[in-house]
């Protein structure tokens, strides 16, 4: 047991990550580690990173006694009511224990015993010898403090608590706190009242000298430095000045500017079209963030967002939505949440956000660990491929976060064709963040973007693909800093938000945005002040100290500066007291090149699309999609055509738009078997007939086409028990229909919002975050079935409790049901139509007596959605209007809100 309850005046505790990480790694060294378990008792455990450091190097337990007696001394001193002390302390630990859960998750890690003594951490400014001696094996790429600067900080800490001349029963004011906000006595932000004002002054009245003192002010960090690139210098004076009449246009630099990926619901509808306004003005790019975008912005070439995103949730990832790119950026990760899905809280999912990201209304939307089609390189690869095809002539992002060893994974995404590869740094988070996701995730990009420059030359691989970088960026000097590091396009999201208005409340979660950004309430959203004349300042301000800059440092022009990183000195870092230990060689000069290795990208990568299997459906089909009328295609298949479907789909989406061609349109036979993502993203109009088997990835994406795999008809098998499709079938479809005889992998319908699906047999996992549309399952499943799923339906033969998600029905989430009768004449239309479509036994032998065979099955759909499906149909039926505000008011009612 280690634990500080006994410090006094004269005892100072030892910080509690320091005392259990130098007992473990002791006893490790001495052999008996395994002979104890170590407990943690500590005053310092308050939030969810401090429990998961603890356990990360070797706690067994932790019991956070201070926080725990601080929650019962608010409520008993009447802080806080409606609750009792014993139910408060329950909550803490509740809230805590979910919180190691959700990093364990994006860590991907499924048991705390895997998490213990991990050590899946890296360290930022901390000393090697440190390191080495406490924290064994941890990496720490840059250096930093050891033991006497921690002592010395944690000395002064313990003196804040006592008088200076001895122990006093006095008591004094708690220091204000300030880590998340800022706070007049507390820590330095670099967004604070002055620093906000002079943005939002500057922007709004077009001064750039307003601007500059901005921007001074944030890049003179003085004694408080707070970036990185602060304890950097540039270099001047090296190359000789070149005027500013030389230097390149405003207008060519703004083109490599960028807003970030922040998604409609997580800010408003004004911010949100605020921001791609500007940008579209600029010939820069906005981003849409996870999240769909309306048809009527699609179509609008000023209000269209040119970056749309496609993160593990698939909200809104249609053939329209990816046909409208002029960028597809595939999130693996992003700077304040690496690893861990976009979330939004129920509150903030208003009836046209549930629209716009198929979903249903007053049900939090989160997606899934990227464990489906981006878990490995190879499935990565994949996903490339297949949004390439679904609009070939967008480039594909792969959005990385900063993190040692994110030169391998660049190197990798850039070997699996990725025209971009974006480094996000670990701050950020703007629009719907918890705050225990703004901190203690990733590195700062400095770190990341050093690492993948470098990684890129050494494996001949820099002119193939653009380098892009962000995480709150705010000045022209950041954007040098990060150009003369490697970058060569730049993002930018919490700036131009305090420009449109944003004052840092950081209760974007909570849906009670005050100036209209971080919100979905209507009230709220009429305070929004922003408009795309102050954002359009903003970049091109940034643009003009980046002139001013290149003309300093001697550079013609930004392409020029890319990847000088010997004009950056590290002068700062020497003097100031704390920041003698960093060692930022790493950062700053890294491997010798020579002089004609390419910095930057110069040559386009090689997708090969005119080798593509869709080529000769395209021609053939031509006719067809320009003048209607019907044909129908038979054609053999192997197994390495992927994605066949996808680029006719591109070609119906472009010519015919968001509902494609009428049913029946393109009857596509294919005989054999047939390689991955299998219609993925297809159109409504066609129809894709496989007589064979397939790969994972059948209907990825799937968007009103029709999907039909089945047996031969000489086969000499029975059908309902092989398995003819791979796994992740159907992951992200919002329209259309497959129908398959036989069994499926893993997590079929994962993240589905409105296709319905057949299948005979199925393995775990299956209807994984599901959000809408239709599964019939007609024979066996396997475990934990339904796990995150908030809406749609399925009917589930000879469904075993035990196969179900477990936490879903303790909590009463999912709800198991006997078939209705509408749900039986639903059940009987879909087995006509799988009979029909593949020559089912199964559905044959079913239909007999469907009202007998009904019996059988299990209905499951999720409580909340069923209420809200409920409480819509109520209001329609009393001839309200579902969207409206009262029946808005009954969805949060019935839903907790």
């Amino acid at each position: 047991m280690l634990s500080d309850r006994d410090s006094t005046a004269d005892l100072a505790p030892i910080p509690s990550l320091l005392m259990i990480a130098a007992v473990h790694h002791h006893l490790i060294r001495t052999e008996n580690r395994m002979k104890v378990g170590l407990i943690v008792e500590a005053g310092d455990v308050r939030e969810v990173h401090h429990v998961a450091t603890l356990i990360g190097y070797g706690a067994s337990a932790i019991n956070p006694y201070l926080a725990m007696e601080t929650c019962e001394n608010l409520v008993r001193s009447g802080m806080i009511t409606g609750i009792s002390p014993e139910q408060a302390v329950k909550n803490v630990i509740k809230a805590l224990g979910k919180g190691v859960l959700k990093i364990m998750s994006k860590m991907g890690i499924s048991t705390v015993s895997s998490y213990a003594a991990a050590q899946a951490f890296e360290a930022v400014g901390l000393s090697h010898e440190f390191i080495d001696t406490y924290f064994t094996g941890t990496s720490t790429r840059l250096g930093g403090v050891g033991i006497d600067v921690v002592a010395t900080e944690n000395a002064e800490r313990h003196l804040s608590a006592y008088h200076a001349a001895g122990a006093s029963s006095a008591h004094e004011r708690l220091q204000t706190g300030g880590e998340y906000q800022w706070r007049r006595e507390g820590p330095p932000h670099l967004f604070n009242p002055e620093t906000v004002f002079r943005l939002q002054h500057a922007t709004r009245t077009r001064r750039y000298d307003i601007f500059r003192e901005y921007t001074k002010m944030v890049d003179d960090q003085a004694e408080n430095l707070m970036t990185l690139r602060g304890l950097f210098t540039l270099r001047t004076g090296t190359r000789p000045v070149v005027p500013i009449d030389e230097v390149e246009s405003v207008e060519s630099i703004v083109k490599r500017f960028s807003t970030g990926a922040m998604s409609y619901g997580s800010i408003s509808k004004e911010a949100h079209e605020t921001l791609a306004i500007a940008m579209n003005r600029l010939g820069g790019k906005s981003n849409t963030g996870e999240g769909g975008e309306d048809v009527d912005r699609l179509l609008d070439p000023e209000r269209r967002s040119a970056v749309k995103q496609v993160a593990s949730g698939r909200f809104g990832v249609t053939s329209m939505y990816l046909t409208h790119a002029t960028d597809i950026q595939l999130k693996m990760a992003q700077g304040a949440k690496p690893g861990e899905g976009g979330q939004l809280a129920a509150s903030k999912v208003y009836p046209w956000v549930a629209r716009t990201r198929h979903s249903t209304p007053g049900v939090g939307l989160i997606s899934p660990p990227p464990h489906h089609d981006i878990y490995s390189i190879e499935d990565l690869k994949q996903l490339i491929f297949d949004v390439k095809r679904a609009n070939p002539t967008a480039r594909v992002h792969v959005k990385l976060v900063s993190q040692s060893g994110i030169g391998a994974v660049a190197a990798g995404v850039t070997k699996a064709l990725a025209d971009v590869v974006l480094v996000s740094g670990h701050d950020g988070g703007t629009g719907a963040s918890p705050l225990n996701s703004l901190k203690h995730a990733g590195t700062p990009w400095e770190i990341g973007l050093a690492e993948t420059q470098q990684t890129l030359m050494l494996n001949g691989m820099r002119d193939r693909v653009v380098v892009q970088v962000d995480g709150q960026m705010k000045t022209g000097r950041d954007v040098i800093v990060a150009a003369l590091l490697g970058g060569e396009e730049f993002g930018f999201a919490t700036a131009p938000l305090v420009v449109s208005g944003c004052i840092l409340m950081r209760v974007c979660h909570l849906d009670t945005c005050p100036v209209g950004v971080a919100t979905q309430n209507p009230e709220l959203r009429a305070r929004f002040s922003g408009k795309a004349e102050y954002v359009v300042n903003f970049f091109e301000f940034l643009a003009q100290e980046v002139r001013e800059y290149l003309s300093e440092l001697g550079f013609h022009s930004l392409e020029e500066a890319i990847g000088h990183n010997e004009l950056l000195g590290v002068d700062r870092a020497v003097e100031h007291w704390k920041a003698s230990g960093l060692d930022l060689e790493p950062v700053l000069v890294g491997p010798e090149f020579d002089d004609d290795e390419p910095r930057r990208n110069r040559v386009p990568q090689d997708h090969e699309l005119e080798k593509h299997f869709d080529n000769q459906l395209i021609a053939a089909t031509a006719d067809v999609v320009e003048h209607g009328g019907t044909i129908a295609l038979s054609l053999p298949i192997r197994n390495t055509e992927r994605a066949v479907g996808t680029m006719l789909g591109h070609e119906v989406t472009v010519r015919k738009g968001e509902h494609g061609l009428p049913a029946g349109s393109i009857d596509i036979t294919l005989t054999g078997s047939a390689g991955q993502s299998l219609g993925a993203f297809m159109p409504a109009g066609i129809t894709l007939r496989l007589v064979g088997d397939s790969n994972d990835y059948v209907g990825k994406g799937l968007s009103g086409g029709t999907i039909v795999v089945r047996p031969p008809a000489d086969a000499t098998f029975a059908a309902e028990d092989n398995v003819i499709a791979g796994n992740v079938i159907g992951y992200g479809a919002t329209q259309g229909s497959m129908f398959i005889r036989g069994i499926v992998g893993e997590r079929f319908l994962v993240r589905n919002s409105g296709a319905s699906a057949v299948v005979e047999g199925v393995g775990d996992h299956a209807l994984e975050y599901m959000t809408g549309g239709l599964a019939v399952i007609l024979g066996p499943t396997g475990r934990n079935l339904g796990a995150g799923m908030s809406g749609g339906t399925a009917y589930v033969r000879g469904l075993e409790r035990e196969n179900v998600n477990d936490d879903s029905l303790a909590t009463g989430e999912l709800l198991l049901q006997p078939l209705g009768s509408a749900d039986v004449e639903i059940l009987r239309d879909l087995l006509e139509q799988h009979h029909r479509e593949t020559g089912s036994t199964v559905a044959e032998g079913l239909l007999a007596d469907v009202e007998a065979a009904a019996a059988e099955f299990v209905k499951v759909l999720p409580r909340d959605y069923a209420a809200v499906l409920e409480t819509r149909k109520t209001a329609a039926d009393e001839g309200l209007d579902p969207d409206g505000d009262e029946v808005w008011t009954r969805i949060m009612e019935v839903t907790g809100g």
